[in-house]
């Protein structure tokens, strides 16, 4: 595959044959894999539930509220990583730090309710994925979600980090661009999650 390389925001940057640059094309690769994990993960919830005339439910056991205060967080946080983004386009390097900040700071508060709030509640009334097959595809499916937030708080606490570094910042910025890819997709998931578990 040919490669040429363009100058884009003050640095050389390399793009592939499609004129997409490297980076940005193995992140939209590696988020159309992580697209078919979570769609076979929510396929198989749906062909259980569906296939399953005495589904058993949550029992109500699931927080509505609780659902829709960490669905909101995380809309926010897509919001907070737009700014960061415009900010960075602006050459507000210190705007950009503020986003990034805030939307890490969101991220952890969806785990702190998920963890702390939600998943502990279940284990207080003894409700574990061997529980019956609901609540094992309720922990399988907001679990890995859950690690995907915690992977893109780091991949945000990294990009932070790297804005420190005046004379790098200029040839990784682009990378902001790429946490902002993940958070999207993950943000995404979630508002698939929400209504099949919560509502349904």
């Amino acid at each position: 595959m040919s490669t040429a390389h363009a100058a884009t925001a003050g640095h050389v940057q390399t793009t592939t044959a499609t004129g997409i640059p490297n980076g940005k094309l193995g992140m939209w690769v590696f988020l159309a894999s992580e697209v078919m994990f979570f769609t076979g993960l929510i396929g198989a919830y749906i062909v259980l539930r569906m296939g399953n005339p005495a589904w058993p439910g949550s029992d109500g056991h699931l927080s509505v509220p609780l659902g829709t205060a960490n669905t909101f967080i995380l809309l926010c946080s897509s919001a907070t990583v737009v700014l960061a983004l415009g900010a960075d386009q602006e050459g507000a390097i210190a705007n950009v730090r503020g986003w990034l900040l805030m939307t890490i700071l969101l991220g952890l508060a969806f785990l702190g309710i998920k963890i702390g709030v939600e998943y502990a509640s279940k284990i207080e009334h003894h409700i574990f994925p061997s529980t019956n097959v609901f609540w094992s595809c309720y922990y399988t499916l907001t679990g890995f979600h859950g690690l995907h937030v915690l992977a893109g708080v780091i991949f945000n606490l990294w990009v932070l980090a790297t804005t420190f570094n005046g004379s790098a910042w200029p040839d990784q910025h682009r990378r902001l661009e790429f946490a902002g890819l993940y958070w999207h997709f993950v943000d995404i998931v979630w508002l698939f999650l929400f209504p099949l578990l919560y509502l349904f």
